[in-house]
């Protein structure tokens, strides 16, 4: 993939990325990644940029949205007094110049350079590493446990469950029943993880999204449509 970086006053830094498997030229405006512009290797950068200007009322239109979304992100300091389930989160400056995480049974350490600040994002890249690693581990002794025991109470059979470090689904169901979950499960309330196990294990009965899949989780969970709807209040990308 070959790319490019281009800059438009009142916008800023665009990336643009030639990619094979590209079929269109395509804009995406996404929290955290800024602006990105995929594009078949056929089409030229000039023809890129032009289109770029053409749709810059839209990408402008985008930022703020995603604006929005990057100020809920948390960026942690010594003083953050950030908690998982079973771990607490600690900082302190170290006296190399190299970063260093060590997950115990209840702390999550960061040592970062003393020449850096805190707030740095390459301090915040580490931290975020070591706390997805806490919420791993977490997930991997509560995940199989509650999926067995909710498929056993409703009557359901899965092939496998696999914990995955995914933003995009808070959880999904292979045709053959391989159920996967992702770790940022461990960041909502119990009752919403449990929505989210007994919503895959529909799915090993009911493939798609139809009246016959809403009404097994209604049954199964007792309140789909407002469990789905508190849901809402949680992003798996933000945190």
């Amino acid at each position: 993939m070959q790319n490019k970086t281009i800059y438009l006053k009142g916008i800023g830094e665009i990336q643009l990325k030639k990619s094979a498997r590209a079929k269109r030229l395509s804009i995406k405006v996404k929290p955290f990644d800024g602006v990105v512009a995929v594009m078949p290797n056929r089409i030229s950068y000039k023809t890129a940029e032009a289109f770029i200007i053409e749709k810059q009322d839209w990408i402008k239109k985008s930022l703020n949205q995603m604006a929005t979304v990057e100020e809920q992100r948390t960026v942690f300091t010594e003083k953050t007094g950030f908690y998982t389930l079973w771990h607490k989160l600690n900082l302190e400056k170290g006296n190399g110049s190299r970063f260093y995480t060590r997950i115990t049974d209840t702390e999550i350490r960061v040592k970062y350079p003393k020449d850096i600040l805190v707030r740095d994002e390459k301090v915040q890249i580490v931290i975020r590493k070591g706390i997805e690693k806490a919420w791993m581990i977490e997930a991997n002794e509560i995940f199989p446990d509650k999926l067995k025991m909710l498929a056993k109470k409703h009557g359901f059979k899965y092939k496998s469950l696999k914990i995955k470090n995914t933003k995009s689904l808070w959880g999904s169901c292979s045709y053959h029943n391989e159920i996967s979950l992702s770790l940022h499960l461990m960041r909502i309330p119990e009752h919403l993880i449990d929505y989210i196990i007994l919503h895959e294990l529909c799915h090993t009965i009911e493939k798609n999204h139809g009246k016959g899949f809403w009404a097994l989780l209604e049954k199964v969970s007792g309140n789909a449509k407002g469990l789905r709807n508190e849901l809402k209040n949680y992003n798996a990308k933000v945190y």
